[in-house]
């Protein structure tokens, strides 16, 4: 093969085993395993189990990419692997597989931000991202309004994030007062297609004239849609629809702020939270009234997956970026500063 190398990208921060293969920001094949249904009886992630799946579905995950690729494990060119934030005991998985895979094969090795992931994951559909861009991520266990400019090179700057609960996080624990299973987000989202979102009158928390025009707190709209519930004379449907409004509301209207006060021309939305149905319809309707391009990609590559950390050692290695140490280990609550996250354990040797 001649030009950029194939990339192989390792998922594993929580309960999805993700591989991906990438090159020259175009994604060549990838393949998740979730054990979500393993999780759902206890109303959320076990670490413990996350880590046992990892093992035993990464390298069938591998394989499976590989094949709908049209690839061979000797075709691939480097590797790439989340190093940061996650679980302690699925990153590791991670790690080893990631490792094993490019000693083998002789090639260079990236540790990788998670979160930087989820906003490569738009490239593979849009192609690269402009520069500047607005990007929201919202997830599971994040909520964040970034300034993103050369994702390879650049310092992330952070507008605003999140002061307690993520979106997610409240989707999650709403939906289990609501009755709803394990996880809460997709859940509402599909109840509240039948409901009124206007029905209970819930807060759309820091959108005051004194507030910070770009942090987040989910924390007591969490609490107000619960104890509405837990009062009983609402339809659940009706419950629903008035949260993903009041989420949806308040993500989008922060969003399309952000971008008319730093004079940016495209918000890019990433993340789990980012599959939601209403924050992709608002999301399309402010951004069309202010002028402002919107990306969002599929759903399919909203989740954790193994294309989007593909894509981010695809960028550092046209980037010409330092691939990581030897030693590099994981960062299980990394902040979100550079694409690269190359941890290294105490004591451990600097040089690859």
């Amino acid at each position: 093969m001649t030009g950029s190398p194939v990339v192989l990208g390792i998922e594993s921060s929580c309960d999805e085993t993700g591989a991906g293969l990438v090159r020259d920001g175009r994604l060549l094949g990838h393949a998740v395993a979730s054990s979500l249904d393993e999780h759902a009886r206890y109303g959320g992630v076990v670490p413990e189990i996350a880590a046992r799946a990892h093992v035993r579905a990464v390298g069938p995950v591998v394989r499976r990419a590989l094949d709908e690729a049209g690839l061979r494990l000797r075709d691939v060119g480097a590797v790439a692997v989340t190093t940061g934030p996650g679980l302690a005991g699925a990153l590791h998985i991670g790690v080893a597989a990631a490792k094993g895979y490019a000693y083998t094969l002789g090639v260079p090795l990236y540790g990788v931000h998670h979160l930087a992931g989820h906003a490569a994951a738009d490239t593979l559909v849009h192609g690269p991202l402009p520069q500047p861009c607005v990007v929201l991520l919202v997830s599971g266990g994040h909520t964040s309004l970034l300034l993103v400019r050369d994702l390879a090179r650049d310092r992330v700057e952070h507008l605003g994030d999140t002061l307690d609960d993520a979106a997610g996080e409240c989707f999650d624990k709403v939906a289990r007062v609501l009755g709803l299973p394990y996880p809460g987000g997709p859940a509402v989202d599909r109840v509240a297609r039948d409901g009124d979102p206007h029905a209970v009158p819930l807060p759309r928390p820091l959108t005051g004239p004194r507030d910070d025009p770009y942090a987040f707190s989910f924390s007591g709209l969490k609490t107000a849609a619960a104890r509405c519930a837990e009062a009983g004379g609402r339809q659940v449907a009706d419950v629903a629809a008035s949260l993903r409004e009041a989420v949806a509301d308040v993500l989008t209207r922060k969003a399309v702020a952000a971008c008319l006060d730093h004079e940016v021309g495209t918000l890019v939305v990433v993340g789990g939270v980012a599959a939601n149905s209403r924050v992709r319809e608002l999301a399309g309707q402010r951004c069309a009234t202010a002028g402002i391009t919107l990306r969002i990609p599929p759903p399919g590559l909203c989740t954790d997956n193994g294309a989007m950390i593909a894509a981010v050692g695809d960028l550092l290695v046209r980037a010409g970026a330092r691939p990581a140490p030897w030693p590099v280990s994981v960062d299980p609550s990394a902040p979100l500063e550079f694409a690269a996250l190359h941890p290294v354990p105490s004591g451990g040797a600097l040089a690859a």
